[in-house]
């Protein structure tokens, strides 16, 4: 989840966030992609996780797959932060972690597994610290994307000073040393959970974690996701068994 939002505090976890008040939004018209492609700039930018750039927004090749989807989270109509989730399987296997950690991920798409990859976590940093509950309702989108798609696993790639974050939240594992990442100057890590594993023991600890299916179906369902042919180029861990990218009921 290529972050630029502090996930190293600790506030009440246990806590039923307001979710009434939060809106998420997919980003279908470009001036919505560009309000999140600015916000990304000016998150990345304060923490010096990027050089300055002329046109003042971060966006990519993955911003415009298919099987990418960007979205905002607001609160009382203001942007508060966002993530794009990218969804990878044998059909469509190009995700934002696959370009940087091909060697352990390449081996667990071809025995079929659905890794579901959150990426350009970004919050807004003049908000953030008035609203520490932000990287947890943001996330959340993570966790409805991996019930939505019927994950194997959840991915995360992040840097090594919040690790533990995401260990602690999301019982994800660290399966790599930090590498360089396209356009940040900071290296990241990959982390990796069992979605099916572990699930219920992050819904013990976060409720609010859980989601209808109503709710993941408006956010992720399309008319219809394009199929790309491309070559199918395991985390060792990790006994999945091959599943193919389907809702759950």
């Amino acid at each position: 989840m290529v972050s630029a939002v502090r996930t190293t505090g600790r506030p009440s976890e246990r806590i039923s966030y307001p979710l009434e008040a939060v809106d998420y939004r997919l980003a279908e018209t470009q001036a919505e992609k560009e309000q999140i492609y600015r916000l990304r700039y000016r998150a990345y930018l304060r923490e010096g996780a990027i050089v300055p750039n002329a046109q003042q927004m971060v966006q990519d090749q993955y911003d415009d797959l298919p099987n990418s989807w960007n979205f905002g989270v607001y609160r009382d109509g203001v942007l508060m932060s966002s993530l794009r989730i990218t969804v990878s399987s044998p059909e469509t296997p190009a995700c934002p972690s696959l370009g940087v950690f091909p060697d352990l991920l390449e081996p667990e798409i071809a025995k079929g597994r659905v890794l579901i990859d959150p990426t350009r976590f970004v919050a807004d940093p003049d908000r953030e610290a008035r609203s520490p509950e932000l990287p947890y309702v943001t996330l959340r989108l993570a966790y409805m994307a991996c019930e939505y798609f019927d994950a194997d696993i959840g991915l995360a790639s992040v840097r090594a000073e919040h690790q533990a974050f995401y260990r602690r939240v999301f019982l994800h594992r660290s399966i790599s040393e930090p590498r360089d990442y396209p356009s940040l100057t900071k290296p990241i890590c990959l982390m990796a959970v069992d979605y099916a594993a572990m699930r219920e023991r992050v819904f013990a600890r976060y409720p609010y974690f859980r989601s209808s299916f109503f709710e993941r179906r408006k956010l992720f369902e399309r008319s219809q996701l394009l199929v790309e042919s491309a070559p199918v180029l395991t985390l060792p861990q990790f006994p999945f068994a091959k599943a193919t990218i389907a809702p759950r009921s």
